[in-house]
C-alpha cells in the first residue's frame, strides 16, 4: 500500500492533491504569484509536501516566510517550459540573456532601482558578450529588456513603485519606472544546485541525484530509479517502454509507480502496451495542452489525424518503418548543440567537473533494452502536401501570417507534436509514435460567420472517447 499522503485524512486528500498540483505547476510560489491564495495553500501542507515530493520524486521543497521553491531533479533537457513575454510568446536567447544579467545587476543594487539605471547596468555587462549588447536607443532591445523585468515583476522579485515600464520602453527620454527589490524572492528565483561557471557540459546539470545530495549505495540506487521512473511519467506526455533501460523498465511496469502518482496528484495513470501516461483532463497540471486553441495547435491536430490515417494503411501503400532515435540519443544531440555555444573563456578548468556527455551517448551498451522499436515514417514532402490540404480546407480560420508562411506553420506544428511525444522529427521527415493513434478519429469544421459575430474559425474536435494525454 502506498504511503504517500500518510497522515492526510480522506476528507482533506483532495485539498492536499490540489496543493501538490499547484507546486508542481508553479515551482516558485510567492505572496502574489501565481495568485494571492497560492502561498497560503502550499504553507498549510508544507510538511507533507516536503516529505512526499522528496520520497516520491526526489524533489526538494524549500520554504521561507515569503516563498516556496521546488527544486526539481532534472533527468533531461526540456524545451516545453519556456519563460513567456508580456504577449505570451516564448523567450528568445536575447531575453534569456537579459533576464540573467538583470538578476546579476539587481544583486549590486540596494532596496530600489530605477528602470533606466538597471538598463544601463545590464547594458554594461551585455556589451562584453559577443553578439548581445543592449542599446537603449533601440526599441527592440528595450522591449526585450522590459520583458525580462516584467517576468521578475510577475513573480514579486520586483514591485513597481512608480512610473511605467511600458512608457519607458516607448520613450526612455520622457518616462521612467521605479522598482522595489525583494531579495528573498530574488534568491528563490535563481537557486542553482551547481556552480554554473564550473560546468563543462550542460549534462552536468542533469545528474540530479548527486546535485540534490542524495545518498549512494544499492538500496539508494533502487530508490532513485523508482523516483526517476515516477518523474518520467509525471514530466512527459507519455513514458515509452522503448526509451527505458532495463532497470527503469522494471520500475515503469511496477504497480507502485501508478499507485504513488495517482495518490500524490489525484490524476489517473493509464497503461498501454507501449508505455505509461498520467492523464490530466482538467489541464491544471499540464504546462502544454493538446488539443488546444490557436492556429498552430489546430493545424497540428489536423495533421496528426492525417498521419494517423496514413499509419493505418497496409499492403503496398503501407509506410516504411524506421528506428527512432532513443531518448538518450535525442538528449545527446541536444547537449551537443548547447555545448557548442558554451563559452570557454574564464572557465576554471581545475575546478570543473568532467564532461558528463558520455553518459548520454547513443545506447546499445549495458542497461539498454536489446530490442529495437521501429515506427512509420512520413517524408517532409508528404507532410507539406497534407498541410496544403489542411490550409485549403480550413485555412479561413488560421492566422494570416501563418497561413501565408506554410513552412513556418508546418515547423511549429511538428514541434508541438514532437513536444507531445506524438512524433519524432528526423532527417527528411518524422516518425509516428504510438500515442498518435489516439487522434485518428479527429473531425473538424469551419464555423460560419454571423452578421455581428467574429470571423470564421477552424474548430477541430476529438471523439468523446479520446482523453487528453498531457501530464
Amino acid at each position: 500500500m502506498s504511503r504517500v499522503a500518510e497522515g492526510v485524512s480522506p476528507l482533506e486528500l483532495a485539498d492536499y492533491q490540489k496543493a501538490v498540483r499547484l507546486v508542481l505547476r508553479h515551482p516558485l510560489v510567492t505572496p502574489g504569484y501565481p495568485d494571492r491564495a497560492a502561498l497560503a495553500t502550499v504553507r498549510r501542507w508544507a510538511d507533507h509536501l516536503r516529505t512526499d515530493l522528496m520520497e516520491v520524486l526526489g524533489y526538494r521543497l524549500v520554504t521561507t516566510a515569503d516563498t516556496a521553491r521546488l527544486q526539481r531533479a532534472q533527468d533531461g533537457l526540456d524545451a516545453t517550459r519556456p519563460a513567456l513575454t508580456r504577449a505570451g510568446r516564448p523567450f528568445d536567447r536575447r531575453r534569456y540573456a537579459y533576464l540573467v544579467l538583470t538578476l546579476a545587476a539587481l544583486g549590486r543594487h540596494g532596496a530600489q532601482v530605477a528602470l533606466g539605471e538597471l538598463a544601463d547596468a545590464v547594458a554594461a555587462d551585455a556589451v562584453r558578450i559577443d553578439g548581445l549588447g543592449l542599446d537603449t536607443a533601440r526599441k527592440p532591445d528595450r522591449d526585450a529588456f522590459v520583458d525580462a523585468v516584467t517576468w521578475l515583476t510577475e513573480r514579486g522579485a520586483l514591485t513597481l513603485a512608480d512610473g511605467s515600464a511600458t512608457a519607458w520602453a516607448g520613450d526612455p527620454e520622457r518616462a521612467e519606472a521605479l522598482y522595489d527589490i525583494d531579495r528573498e524572492i530574488l534568491l528563490a528565483v535563481h537557486h542553482p544546485t551547481r556552480v554554473l561557471q564550473h560546468l563543462t557540459s550542460v549534462t552536468a546539470l542533469l545528474d540530479s541525484s548527486g546535485a540534490m545530495g542524495l545518498s549512494a549505495g544499492r538500496a539508494a540506487q533502487r530508490r532513485d530509479q523508482a523516483r526517476r521512473a515516477r518523474r518520467l511519467v509525471l514530466e512527459n506526455p507519455v513514458a515509452y517502454y522503448a526509451d527505458a533501460d532495463t532497470e527503469l523498465l522494471g520500475q515503469l511496469r511496477a504497480p507502485a509507480v501508478a499507485e504513488d502518482l495517482e495518490r500524490l496528484t489525484g490524476l489517473t495513470v493509464e497503461r498501454r502496451a507501449e508505455g505509461v501516461a498520467l492523464i490530466d483532463t482538467s489541464g491544471r497540471l499540464s504546462d502544454l495542452r493538446f488539443p488546444g486553441g490557436g492556429t498552430v495547435a489546430q493545424a497540428a491536430l489536423l495533421l496528426a489525424a492525417r498521419i494517423s490515417a496514413a499509419v493505418q494503411r497496409s499492403g503496398r501503400h503501407a509506410l516504411e518503418l524506421l528506428p527512432a532515435p532513443t531518448a538518450a540519443e535525442r538528449l545527446a544531440a541536444r547537449a551537443r548543440r548547447i555545448d557548442a555555444a558554451l563559452p570557454s573563456r574564464g572557465l576554471i578548468t581545475e575546478l570543473a567537473e568532467p564532461d558528463e556527455g558520455s553518459a548520454y551517448e547513443a545506447p546499445g551498451g549495458e542497461g539498454h533494452a536489446p530490442t529495437e522499436a521501429r515506427y512509420p515514417f512520413v517524408t517532409d514532402s508528404w507532410l507539406r502536401g497534407r498541410l496544403r490540404e489542411i490550409t485549403a480546407e480550413y485555412g479561413a480560420g488560421f492566422a494570416a501570417d501563418l497561413r501565408g508562411d506554410p513552412d513556418r506553420l508546418l515547423g511549429q506544428a511538428l514541434d508541438l507534436l514532437a513536444a507531445m511525444s506524438l512524433v519524432v522529427r528526423v532527417d527528411g521527415g518524422a516518425l509516428a509514435l504510438p500515442l498518435l493513434a489516439r487522434y485518428r478519429g479527429v473531425t473538424a469544421r469551419v464555423r460560419t460567420r454571423t452578421a455581428a459575430g467574429p470571423p470564421s474559425q477552424t474548430a477541430p474536435s476529438v471523439d468523446d472517447t479520446t482523453k487528453d494525454p498531457t501530464p
